[in-house]
């Protein structure tokens, strides 16, 4: 062996490294400002005791093998039942991933003739599956739902034949903002299309009961919804909400479902337990509510910021060096804050991705702030 096998590999790395953007592994460490454990659930008392009780009954750590084999635990049944009742959904399918799950879903629904018209920002696990769905693929500008109808009339007017699928985020993970969600459900029942809503963000923390922002369309023939459990929710694995036909088609077509290891047992413990907790215990979403109020009036006020109206808070920073430089001040001050740069968002905007969870209080916040600025000053350029 020699390393010349590895010279490619190498001068891409450092071509990342020139242009600010090589990405290390890094353990936590500092004050919570970067996790999706919006609700505070990952490390709750009442997680683990669900978790731990479950053990002591005999769930299993592993499931031994995929769905379709022995894998199929009653846990992982008892949740899809209880979450098809909870969103409001006709079946609901339990993945390993939130990344897995649009996958399988992108991959595997749309067919030859349709059409996936999808948002420019959506998750890389869409693009993934979408790269190797049969449908065609358009992608439209973010959150304009005009662009995603002229799209279809213009797929129509060309000869498109089959059905629209219509791709979106619920709340995006980078910007905070939230989809139109009225308008493109309008949009795909004018042109009998799919509306694929993935609410990984938004599950937990909006909606009535925390059911999320899609939580007056789940349920209709025509809508799909995928709900992270790694978030809010706090543990693992993915709850796709469809109607019990796509279920069926997706068990019985779905590779990534299909040929992997099913979840543990015990997370699918857990995410019934977490979404109890979602259910009984409204004071935290009232609690981020307040927080996440109090973060956006203070950047506004103090930076000029527009708030996000979510618990996702962009800094946009612009160069990555300079978005590097500050994030590495504040962690070095005891903040975990990261730098986001591309490919995760557009050229131009790296940007400091403050995350509001229920794991930092008011006072953590305003401190962390005062470093902020003065960060941004140290590091004017």
């Amino acid at each position: 062996m020699t390393t010349t096998m590895f010279s490619d590999y190498a001068a891409t790395l450092e071509g990342l490294r020139r242009k600010a953007r090589l990405r290390s592994l890094a353990p936590q460490r500092g004050v919570d400002f970067t996790s999706n454990d919006f609700l505070a659930l990952a490390g709750a008392p009442r997680l683990k005791t669900a978790i731990m009780a479950a053990m002591e009954s005999g769930v299993p750590a592993g499931a031994g093998g995929s769905r379709l084999l022995r894998g199929n635990h009653p846990e992982h049944e008892a949740l899809e039942t209880e979450a098809a009742e909870f969103f409001g959904a006709e079946r609901v399918l339990y993945f390993g991933s939130g990344y897995a799950a649009n996958s399988a879903l992108f991959s595997t629904l749309p067919r030859r003739e349709d059409v996936i018209v999808h948002d420019a920002l959506i998750h890389a696990s869409a693009h993934e599956g979408i790269a190797a769905s049969k449908g065609a693929a358009v992608s439209i500008e973010h959150n304009d739902a005009n662009a995603f109808d002229e799209a279809i009339r213009n797929w129509r007017r060309n000869g498109g034949r089959g059905r629209p699928w219509i791709a979106v985020e619920s709340l995006y993970s980078m910007d905070g903002d939230k989809a139109p969600l009225a308008a493109l459900a309008d949009i795909a029942d004018r042109h009998e299309g799919f509306l694929v809503i993935d609410e990984a963000h938004a599950t937990g923390v909006f909606g009535t009961g925390g059911r999320g922002l899609a939580a007056g369309l789940e349920g209709r023939d025509n809508v799909l919804a995928l709900h992270t459990c790694g978030k809010a929710l706090g543990v693992s694995g993915a709850l796709l909400a469809v109607p019990r036909v796509l279920a069926d088609y997706l068990v019985n077509r779905a590779r990534a479902f299909i040929y992997s290891t099913a979840p543990s047992p015990l997370m699918a413990a857990g995410v019934r337990e977490a979404l109890r907790i979602v259910n009984d215990e409204p004071q935290r979403r009232e609690a981020l509510e307040r927080l996440v109020a109090f973060v956006g009036d203070r950047l506004k006020s103090r930076f000029g910021i527009e708030p996000s109206g979510s618990q996702i808070q962009p800094v946009v920073i612009g160069d990555n060096a300079r978005a590097v430089r500050i994030a590495d001040t504040l962690q070095a001050q005891g903040f975990d804050i990261r730098a986001i740069r591309p490919p995760t968002v557009p050229e131009g905007t790296a940007r400091l991705r403050l995350s509001i969870t229920l794991n930092v209080d008011s006072e953590q916040v305003e401190h962390m702030l005062d470093c902020l600025a003065a960060a941004m000053e140290e590091h004017r350029r």
